[in-house]
């Protein structure tokens, strides 16, 4: 049993306090984990461009568990995400959702499920953290809901094409869905001519810049494909990617997948005979894969040399510089930005 177990433990935490200000370093007390909740040592945490709203949590430990909790002990590694698997819903039941009714996202609810309580304090004072998504805070030690532990982020492998895909792409993340999917022919569009290097190493067959033509890019696409892509991935969430995402998958057969997150108020705006035509426009959640029932099959993909990770981080800070991963991706350099949450030590793991 971990010495810390059934104690408060105080660690340092990145707070934002108001929105589109610095993170602030800030110590924060994490209570003992209570039933059917543990509470992780955070070894890295990493960034997307999503984390303009949220973060995102990589790899954590367990330090102790609370009651109830049987399939995980103190010591296990863990790669939480933003959802879970109830596998008891309707949701969990059925065989083509992932929409967990009890842990899908809420971002009103700032508590611990099971109690609706905060387990955090700032100098001995009740802190709730009213986070986007359930893994999304950036601590040194975090409770998560037992139900809510995952592993690993997937790539959108169900929904790419096996034969033609288009990746209008935060670069490679789309790009790597669509080679394992089997695209033979991957196209990234991009603004940011330094990313198109860094694309060949995820199977990037071609580029267009938007940038390099006086016409709009769907229609650029469309010509150079000869009529249009099978499928095509927007990553951006920015609105008018998303419809030049949509206007150059082929009349028929062809589907735009949209990942990025766009603004609330947002309209997409098309023209109907794009429906009428059989074009399909659709959202993805978690590229459809279930917590703990398809995640295991990501892992063993990329222990079995199948899915190269290493190759997505390009850039590395301290926890005291977790600002510094923010400016980096908002730059456009690079791709992933690992945060080291051991102030610049190596940790043991």
């Amino acid at each position: 049993m971990s010495s810390t177990a059934g104690l408060v433990i105080r660690c340092k935490a990145a707070i934002a306090w108001e929105a589109g200000k610095p993170l602030s370093i800030e110590e924060v007390e994490v209570a003992p984990p209570q039933a059917m909740e543990v509470r992780l040592k955070i070894l890295y945490t990493s960034l997307c461009h999503t984390d303009i709203y949220f973060w995102e949590a990589k790899i954590r430990i367990v330090e102790s568990v609370g009651e109830g909790v049987t399939e995980l002990i103190a010591g296990d590694h863990v790669l939480p995400i933003f959802t879970g698997e109830c596998k008891e819903c309707v949701h969990c039941k059925s065989e083509v959702s992932n929409l967990c009714e009890l842990l899908r996202i809420n971002t009103d609810r700032g508590v611990m499920i099971h109690d609706g309580k905060s387990r955090f304090t700032i100098k001995g004072q009740p802190f709730t953290i009213f986070w986007e998504l359930p893994p999304s805070v950036s601590t040194q030690w975090f409770i998560l809901a037992v139900l809510l532990r995952s592993i690993l982020s997937p790539l959108l492998t169900k929904l790419a094409s096996s034969v033609v895909a288009s990746a209008l792409f935060s670069v490679g993340l789309a790009a790597e869905g669509a080679r394992l999917s089997g695209a033979s022919r991957i196209i990234g569009v991009d603004l940011n001519p330094r990313k198109f290097e860094l694309a060949k190493n995820f199977g990037v067959t071609e580029f267009v810049n938007p940038k390099d033509y006086d016409k709009p890019v769907q229609q650029v696409v469309a010509e150079i494909t000869g009529g249009g892509v099978d499928r095509s991935i927007e990553c951006s969430g920015n609105i008018n990617s998303i419809v030049s995402a949509f206007e150059p998958v082929h009349d028929g057969w062809g589907v735009a997948v949209i990942v990025g997150i766009p603004n609330k108020d947002d309209v997409f705006k098309t023209n109907s005979v794009n429906f009428l035509c059989e074009r399909t426009l659709k959202g993805t959640f978690f590229g459809n894969y279930r917590a703990r029932s398809d995640i295991p099959n990501v892992v063993e993909k990329y222990l079995n040399k199948e899915l190269g990770l290493e190759k997505f981080i390009t850039h590395s800070v301290t926890f005291p510089e977790i600002n510094k991963a923010f400016e980096l991706m908002l730059n456009g350099e690079g791709i992933r930005c690992v945060v080291r949450m051991d102030y610049g030590g190596i940790l043991e793991e």
